[in-house]
């Protein structure tokens, strides 16, 4: 495996050092430039063909305007923003401008690392605070998630997919040829696995899993 060209666009010199410690950590990656600026990033992505960009849009000196054009002009490079917290609206509109993946600034060194390398592989990936939020509508602080010690089947997987595309148990029951009370039964179960006591959280692992994407939440409505 080559290794992931990186850069980081972000003007303020604490994220970019503790993303750098992060990257150097990673024989797998290789930061080539660090920029302060949408105008840096457009000549640094130019020069340096980034497999990844890792960049905080709110940040002073950058924009959602211009990474729209770091996207037209360098469409290889994927995108991996870390910002604070941003409205449900502001991250639909990241992106909808060519965001891959969005994390938030208090995500653990353990999710940017994957975030990274499923980002780089063209994979969407959502820190789950965000998703959390958007799903239930909720500061992301009020909703907590454990992924520790699972056991889901095959069955629960296609149970926790359909309830999180929206469908009641009545709908999940009649598209897979089981009674109401075993979808109702199942639904429980996955729950008590999960440690969830609501519909966000069979959501929320839904999303990390990959059974769905956050956008049909982010767009909905749009």
């Amino acid at each position: 495996m080559s290794q992931i060209k990186i850069i980081i666009a972000d003007s303020h010199f604490l994220s970019r050092k503790g993303l750098a410690v992060v990257l150097n950590e990673n024989r797998d990656f290789a930061l080539v430039s660090e920029a302060l600026s949408n105008s840096d990033l457009v000549n640094q992505s130019k020069f340096y063909k980034p497999d990844l960009i890792i960049i905080d849009y709110t940040s002073a000196n950058f924009s959602l305007q211009g990474l729209e054009q770091i996207v037209k002009k360098h469409p290889q490079a994927k995108i991996l923003a870390i910002t604070d917290f941003q409205s449900n609206a502001v991250i639909s509109k990241a992106m909808k401008t060519g965001v891959t993946s969005h994390l938030l600034k208090d995500c653990d060194q353990e999710e940017i690392v994957e975030a990274i390398y499923k980002t780089a592989l063209g994979q969407q990936f959502m820190c789950g605070k965000i998703v959390s939020a958007v799903v239930d509508e909720k500061p992301a602080s009020l909703v907590e998630y454990n992924c520790e010690g699972l056991n889901i089947s095959e069955r629960e997987m296609e149970i926790i997919k359909l309830i999180a595309e929206g469908l009641s148990n009545k709908e999940v029951a009649d598209k897979l040829f089981l009674s109401a009370h075993t979808v109702t039964t199942h639904r429980k179960n996955i729950m008590n696995k999960l440690g969830v006591n609501n519909t966000a959280g069979l959501v929320l692992f839904a999303v990390r899993e990959n059974l769905i994407s956050p956008n049909h939440f982010l767009f909905a409505g749009n």
